[in-house]
């Protein structure tokens, strides 16, 4: 009524709410109750999942397995990869990696020794062996949260490689492993500085990974092959004749093979392809009933506390995701970090298998590999047995192998260059260097660099908590007493293989005429076959006279 002056009555609290949440305010309120309680009582309390599941079933099994006319890793047949992609693709793969450091997939279609598998997902791969494609960033890690390199750091072609235009997407992957290592430094007596170009994609390490783009896929159970660092007369016959030895010694290794490889229009190279680490090689360690977590370069053996989530950088689960978790590796970090040297001698064998950590540490050092477990690229994976409930190491990422003194001992620290003692050094310190640097580095290394490089303590497994050197169970190991004994029966056992039966000599032939087979016959590759050649024969005879080793 107009000029009513009555007051409206407001709508009641209940009115307002809405009309599903008024039929059912009840169980909401239950729930609110709840939450509250669990505020009061929890307060700030971090909660952190744990899964103790032993389930064999991995979450993401292979549901298309390609067959192919040969086995992918025959080292007596040849083979051929071709992979094609779209050039837009390939040019902003590569801006974000000179920009930042990522290594994005794009999507290519690859042949392989005559199979047609369409849509496959391909990334850079290593970390310092990248280092010329990004010019002044090129630093270990691909210069991610590094300082930049310093002026006059070589740098790469801007512009990219030929190909034909194709409709792609794209995909992030980040690079959580160490290959290359150290590998990108000249002049550390047998290290290659690989003179990487973006005009050149055929002789860029890559990763091809099968299943990026179509889930569940593989080629002959192998849904990833790595395509190693070096090409033609520089294709690495080390990491090959490496991961030969340690395959005839019994003891796990990546099984390899030479091929040669075309990307889009250009001229082919030959490469080595190697098996990486992944979910299917996990499952062929022992029975497959165990979990296998790969070191990542950046990360360190550090206790961090209870949380899983504080390891993922440090870590990366293979295999078994989903039924298991990184407990495991945190449990075996915080004892060792916290085990005074009589604990750590009592109670190994109550965490790791002892005569596997044996082996690895002894096989290191035979095959003169500077970049080992206690190296920058953190190269190692720790197999945890779920019967056992103990863990073995494993090596991966053999590039650097067969550099520096030929002649240590079982207990000298491995360098990448030769046992040189500078003026006025005291005797009797194998790991000294020229101008007093610890062993392992080359000199002339740039300033700025990050924590644990400048100022390490050796490749003898000292390096400072966090720092980019050293580990704590090799350290502790080779240190103790306790493990002389078992230390020293590994290394004679394996040196028996490797040297005194002769089978290093053999294998290297074979592996040269492989590499020749794939195209890589040069003046080049015969100076690096009698250059590794010498090394081994070095190797064999500084050892047969070395008294711990016979005996």
């Amino acid at each position: 009524m107009e000029g009513d002056t009555t007051a409206r009555r407001r709508r009641r609290l209940r009115d307002r709410l809405p009309l599903r949440l008024r039929h059912h305010w009840k169980p909401v309120a239950t729930l609110g109750l709840g939450l509250a309680a669990m505020v009061c009582f929890l307060g700030d309390a971090r909660i952190s999942p744990y899964v103790t599941s032993s389930s064999r079933v991995e979450a993401d099994g292979i549901t298309e397995n390609v067959g192919g006319p040969v086995d992918l890793y025959d080292t007596s047949v040849s083979h051929s990869i071709q992979l094609t992609y779209h050039q837009t693709d390939f040019d902003k793969m590569m801006k974000g990696f000179r920009d930042d450091g990522t290594k994005d997939y794009i999507e290519a279609d690859l042949m392989i020794d005559g199979v047609y598998l369409n849509d496959v997902g391909i990334r850079l791969k290593g970390n310092s062996t990248l280092m010329s494609l990004r010019g002044n960033k090129g630093m270990p890690g691909g210069g991610r949260n590094l300082p930049d390199a310093p002026q006059g750091a070589q740098a790469g072609a801007p512009d990219g490689g030929g190909g034909q235009d194709r409709g792609r997407n794209r995909k992030t992957g980040g690079d959580a492993d160490g290959a290359g290592g150290m590998g990108g430094f000249g002049g550390m007596g047998g290290m290659t500085q690989y003179d990487l170009s973006e005009k050149k994609p055929e002789e860029l390490p890559w990763l091809v990974k099968v299943d990026e783009f179509v889930e569940g896929r593989a080629y002959q159970g192998e849904r990833e092959i790595s395509l190693r660092p070096g090409s033609n007369g520089q294709v690495p016959l080390n990491e090959a004749l490496s991961l030969s030895l340690i395959g005839k010694s019994g003891q796990k290794a990546e099984r390899y093979a030479f091929t040669e490889l075309t990307v889009n229009n250009r001229p082919s190279a030959t490469r080595l392809m190697v098996e990486s680490p992944d979910t299917d090689y996990a499952e062929d360690v022992t029975d497959g009933h165990g979990v296998l977590y790969k070191a990542k370069a950046g990360g360190s053996f550090t206790y961090r506390g209870d949380d899983p989530t504080d390891y993922e950088s440090s870590f990366k689960q293979l295999n078994k995701k989903g039924s298991q978790d990184l407990e495991p590796v945190m449990k075996l970090i915080k004892w060792a970090d916290r085990a005074s040297d009589e604990e750590f001698a009592r109670d190994l064998h109550l965490y790791m298998d002892v005569d596997s950590l044996a082996a690895y540490l002894a096989t290191q050092n035979l095959l003169l590999n500077f970049d080992d477990m206690a190296g920058p690229g953190k190269n190692y994976l720790l197999w945890y047995d779920l019967d056992t409930q103990k863990f073995s190491v494993l090596g991966w990422d053999y590039n650097l192998t067969f550099s520096g003194d030929a002649t240590a001992g079982p207990k000298d620290s491995i360098s990448s260059l030769p046992q040189q003692a500078p003026s006025g050094a005291s005797e009797g310190k194998p790991d000294a260097t020229p101008s007093g640097m610890p062993s392992g580095m080359p000199e002339g290394l740039p300033s700025g660099m990050p924590g644990g490089m400048n100022g390490m303590n050796g490749m003898n497994g000292k390096g400072g908590p966090g720092g980019l050197m050293g580990h704590v169970l090799k350290t502790k190991f080779l240190e103790s007493d306790a493990f002389e004994g078992v230390y020293l029966k590994a290394y004679r056992t394996l040196y028996q293989k490797f040297y005194r039966s002769g089978t290093a000599a053999e294998e290297l032939q074979s592996i040269a005429d492989q590499a020749r087979s794939a195209g890589a016959g040069s003046k080049e590759l015969d100076t690096a076959v009698i250059e590794l050649k010498t090394t081994v024969t070095d190797r064999a005879a500084a050892l047969a006279e070395d008294q711990q080793v016979i005996g």
